[in-house]
């Protein structure tokens, strides 16, 4: 498990890294624990946003459920300086991006997508109770 989560970790640097406008990459389960982060984040911003992203995500759920739109592919928040997408990355597991404002948005869920297609089998949450220990920069707190 240590190696798929050190896996994990080194795919977000990847993404954050290569993918211009990129700035940070998490995963998080549905719930908003924090399954990995790329480097560049505190414990504490991470954790931060793995509770946005898992809100936004979960209201936009509701949302789709109440006006009969379906179910959620994408969350995207424009900001002022740049975006936060959120999309579904396993069952009960979400990718979240921090990205600048003048990012190629296409370019960015096209990468995403393929990170998550890539390896979905890795990024299935447990249930709350059975959660591995989060990993921060390839390291376990």
């Amino acid at each position: 498990m240590a190696d798929a989560r050190s896996e994990l970790s080194w795919l977000l640097d990847d993404l954050a890294n290569r993918v211009a406008g990129v700035r940070h990459a998490i995963l998080l389960s549905a719930d908003g624990l924090t399954m990995g982060g790329s480097q560049g984040l505190t414990r504490e911003d991470t954790e931060h946003l793995a509770a946005i992203a898992a809100g936004s995500h979960s209201l936009a759920m509701g949302a789709g459920r109440h006006f009969g739109m379906g179910g959620v592919r994408q969350t995207i928040i424009e900001l002022e300086g740049g975006f936060l997408f959120v999309t579904a990355a396993g069952q009960g597991a979400r990718l979240a991006v921090l990205a600048a404002g003048d990012s190629e948005l296409g370019l960015i869920t096209y990468e995403m997508a393929l990170l998550v297609r890539r390896v979905g089998e890795h990024l299935t949450a447990l249930p709350r109770g059975a959660a591995p220990a989060p990993v921060w920069n390839g390291m376990t707190p």
